[in-house]
């Protein structure tokens, strides 16, 4: 009975935790202890890699096929690629917003590093046929994500250590970062 927890279905898994976490008191205050060092156990480049990965896996025949899925179809195989992209990045988008509603600023500014990065590295190092297809939507994700994390994240030493690590890191976007 003692390897009970490691048989599990992930879903019989949260709902235990979820119980836990209702009986209130040092049980939830441990659950939510253990949540918060799951959560901020990342690496920059560990992201980007994911990232990267992601984005270097979108097969060009979906896109193909997407655009040729039906007689009525009007989309083309880039606005498919444009479509696969955005797709793929939204849920790192999600999570970079979901550390900052969790009030964790830190892990917010790095986790959208690690996706800048892996982004970059993608429009720079992938040899995708899908990165022709959708050839401009990378970098402009990626500057999507940069304008919302400093419209939640004001303040000038967060913003300069967002640029510095753009300027040190992505080189070619340095020059859409606003000078202050």
């Amino acid at each position: 009975m003692s390897d009970v927890t490691g048989k599990l279905t992930p879903e019989q898994a949260l709902e235990i935790v979820e119980r836990l976490c209702e009986k209130g008191g040092e049980i939830r205050e441990a659950v939510v202890a253990e949540a918060m060092n799951v959560l901020a156990e990342f690496t920059l480049d560990e992201i980007a890699d994911e990232v990267f990965d992601v984005l270097d896996s979108i097969d060009v025949q979906d896109c193909w096929d997407q655009a040729g899925g039906s007689s009525t179809a009007h989309t083309t195989p880039n606005e498919a690629a444009i479509d696969f992209v955005e797709e793929e990045l939204q849920p790192f988008f999600d999570q970079v917003e979901r550390y900052h509603e969790l009030g964790m600023p830190e892990q917010e500014a790095a986790y959208c590093k690690g996706v800048l990065l892996g982004i970059y590295r993608f429009e720079h190092e992938a040899e995708s046929d899908v990165k022709r297809l959708a050839e401009e939507i990378p970098a402009e994700c990626a500057g999507n994500l940069l304008e919302e994390w400093q419209e939640r994240n004001p303040e000038k030493t967060g913003i300069d250590a967002m640029y510095a690590f753009i300027r040190e890191r992505c080189p070619e976007w340095a020059d859409w970062l606003k000078e202050e």
